[in-house]
């Protein structure tokens, strides 16, 4: 019931708000981010975020299982991971920044400069800020951790290719010629820019089959 009261709460808003992307959501299927709880996999979901940095979803899920698979029973954490070179890392299929990343991100938590157990406590600029300390982790990858691991509802990303192409689709090229008219676009969406994004990532994806 909270559910289908939360959803149909969203999908009031875009028709109100946007009407032209409350057509894109009102026909795919919409499910509500959810938060992950057991804070003790968020390290693990980010070397999954790098790893699957501008690297399609068959190609990241091949290098991502072969990282898994040097940890046989048990989930990456900071002490496993930097029991491995850099070249070991790059040995499953990372490229060399993306190696020397996961060894940082491993190395800032296992020293506590970077607590993600404060993660969720963050409001999202300040979470973002603290996920870029870790070398490799930018503004981008930071903000698919606030959406789909944190469930932040509330996130666009700027610099997603996929969603400019999606907004490109929506709406034509000219009106999003610049950030400008891109923000002025995504600003009606909030306090649920992270469901106007899925809705189109969800064009995207289509447009390209």
């Amino acid at each position: 019931m909270k559910r289908e009261k939360t959803l149909n709460k969203i999908y009031r808003h875009f028709e109100e708000r946007d009407p032209v992307l409350f057509s894109v959501l009102s026909g795919m299927p919409l499910e509500l981010l959810q938060k992950e709880k057991k804070t003790d996999i968020y390290f693990s979901k980010l070397c999954r975020e790098i790893i699957s940095q501008q690297l399609g979803g068959k190609a990241a899920a091949a290098i991502v299982g072969r990282f898994s698979a040097l940890f046989p029973g048990e989930r990456a954490t900071p002490e496993n991971v930097l029991g491995f070179s850099e070249h070991a890392l790059r040995n499953v299929g990372m490229s060399w920044a993306k190696a020397r990343s996961v060894r940082d991100l491993a190395a800032k938590s296992a020293a506590r400069e970077l607590n993600l157990q404060m993660i969720p406590a963050l409001g999202d600029e300040a979470a973002i800020a603290e996920l870029m300390k870790v070398k490799g982790i930018g503004r981008w990858t930071a903000e698919m951790f606030l959406i789909f691991t944190l469930g932040r509802e509330d996130v666009f990303s700027f610099g997603d290719l996929g969603l400019r192409k999606g907004l490109a689709a929506i709406y034509g090229k000219r009106k999003i010629a610049t950030p400008r008219s891109i923000a002025r676009i995504t600003m009606a969406w909030a306090p649920y820019r992270s469901y106007g994004s899925l809705a189109v990532w969800h064009v995207a994806d289509n447009a390209q089959k």
